[in-house]
């Protein structure tokens, strides 16, 4: 019983060790990070050239309405910012640098 408390123990302090390790990113870090997220799990390519950084997700077809829920799964988790039902919209979702704007929005 107590490997188990502490195997769940472990994992919460993993999950807010990983919560937290984006908060002094930069926007530059940010860009990075949303990109290489986009890239490993809706591009499947490592051709930089598949998606400019304004570029539409929804326009290019990249991202539906499912995936745009995992991607806002990805920056509460990762960057520890709760995005609200009414934050979800194009102008805050659609793009890298949408995204990335949004998160760093919230953190200031």
């Amino acid at each position: 019983m107590t490997k188990i408390i502490d195997s769940i123990d472990l994992d919460k302090n993993k999950n807010l060790a990983r919560k937290n390790s984006h908060e002094g990113d930069t926007m530059v870090e940010t860009v990075k990070k949303l990109r290489e997220y986009i890239f490993d799990n809706f591009l499947f390519t490592e051709d930089e050239n598949a998606l400019g950084n304004d570029d539409s997700f929804m326009e290019k077809g990249i991202i539906d309405s499912t995936g745009i829920l995992e991607v806002i799964t990805f920056i509460e988790e990762d960057f520890g910012v709760k995005v609200k039902d009414e934050e979800m919209i194009p102008e805050n979702l659609d793009s890298i640098n949408k995204l990335a704007a949004f998160i760093q929005s919230k953190k200031t």
